[in-house]
């Protein structure tokens, strides 16, 4: 079953929101025919424990500002900063150090599983200029 349009809409709002913090490695994976509690997980990576909270806060803040806004209903990792996890139920998001994004893996871990494409704004807007 394909990804909801809600979960699409707070994937890439998500992503964008992450990828202006600057950050890295950002993959949205379709897990809806794998796990039935969520549509997809959004996997970034940041340098520190200062960049995984600011990044954190930019996810939060952009979902609340959506027309229907999110909220998260539940997050786990806020206090230790090297991996947080936001669930949005249509969507779960793990802000992740990059040392524990390389230790864990989840990208491997769900290699089987197709990714949604995302491609950050200013991107788009750097190869336009």
């Amino acid at each position: 079953m394909p990804v909801s349009e809600r979960a699409l809409e707070l994937a890439m709002t998500a992503a964008q929101a992450a990828a202006d913090k600057k950050a890295q490695d950002i993959v949205v994976i379709d897990v809806g025919d794998q796990l039935y509690i969520t549509d997809a997980f959004l996997i970034a990576s940041a340098s520190n424990e200062r960049q995984v909270a600011a990044v954190v806060d930019a996810v939060e803040e952009a979902l609340l500002n959506l027309p229907e806004k999110a909220k998260p209903v539940r997050r786990e990792g806020e206090r230790q900063g090297r991996w947080v996890l936001l669930d949005y139920v249509d969507i779960v998001v793990h802000i992740q150090h990059a040392e524990e994004r390389e230790f864990y893996a989840l990208d491997k871990l769900w290699k089987d599983c197709p990714t949604i494409p995302f491609v950050d704004r200013d991107m788009v807007d750097a190869e336009a200029s």
